[in-house]
């Protein structure tokens, strides 16, 4: 369990979901971790459950929003403050809109593009000094399975995904020279507390809900965060060291379907 000792991670949408999950089994591989989120509450019990259940675990959490380039630059000083470095960075936060394209308004497009490409970009700009210096750095973005195949309700957020790939293989391009590596992992229909609330606002029992997605992949059901968090870890440790540019379809299938 120790496939990212010494390395220093910042995981942003950390607060919940794939990204809590990629802060507990960065932690139980030896990483020390930094949780950004906006939701500051959330931060504080993901921290605590952290600790609870990874003996031992170094973790610190950071509240801002994602389209606030300081509030990145402030992030990465808190993590170095806290742990001297920086190795890893997981860009995950990202936030939906149901607009259909023919509906949708410019200000819904903008605060898509402000956290879901541009949050993305504020954390990759300010981690770049310290992953350059670490020698080995890895930035791995969060993207969709939707980013390459289509659907009919959240175009927005499905462009703003696909921009993240493009975004991703640039990185890749421009920082080889400087030791980093830059990849993306596009979940599936992935199980959070987001959707289990969403279902749960709209009247629909658990179970109802765990079933829902029975034929959106060839697997036949959600992934749990963690299955989408493991391959963020592998991507993110040593043993994909001669992967950069790469797109991971985490997906059950669902985008060859």
């Amino acid at each position: 369990m120790d496939r990212l000792k010494d390395k220093v991670a910042l995981v942003t949408g950390g607060g919940a979901g794939i990204g809590a999950a990629t802060g507990r089994i960065f932690c139980a591989e030896g990483a020390a971790v930094v949780l950004v989120d906006v939701d500051g509450e959330a931060l504080e019990s993901t921290a605590r459950s952290i600790r609870e259940e990874v003996k031992g675990a170094k973790v610190t959490h950071y509240a801002a929003n994602v389209s606030d380039a300081g509030g990145a630059v402030q992030a990465v000083a808190h993590g170095l403050k806290s742990f001297g470095r920086l190795d890893l960075l997981v860009s995950n936060a990202a936030m939906r809109n149901y607009s259909a394209m023919a509906d949708a308004t410019p200000e819904e497009w903008r605060a898509m593009l402000d956290v879901n490409l541009l949050g993305a970009a504020n954390y990759a700009k300010a981690a770049l000094p310290e992953l350059r210096r670490s020698g080995a750095g890895s930035i791995v973005n969060v993207s969709s399975c939707y980013a390459v195949t289509g659907r009919k309700g959240m175009g927005i957020y499905d462009a703003t995904k696909a921009a993240l790939l493009a975004f991703t293989r640039t990185l890749a391009c421009e920082e080889a020279g400087n030791g980093v590596r830059a990849n993306a992992v596009c979940p599936g229909s992935t199980l959070t507390d987001f959707h289990l609330k969403r279902g749960k606002a709209a009247g629909k029992a658990a179970a109802e809900i765990k079933g829902a997605r029975s034929d959106n992949s060839l697997i036949g059901r959600w992934a749990s965060p963690e299955e989408v968090a493991w391959p963020i870890l592998w991507l993110s440790s040593s043993e994909a060291s001669f992967i950069t540019g790469a797109t991971l379809m985490v997906d059950g299938g669902l985008s060859i379907i």
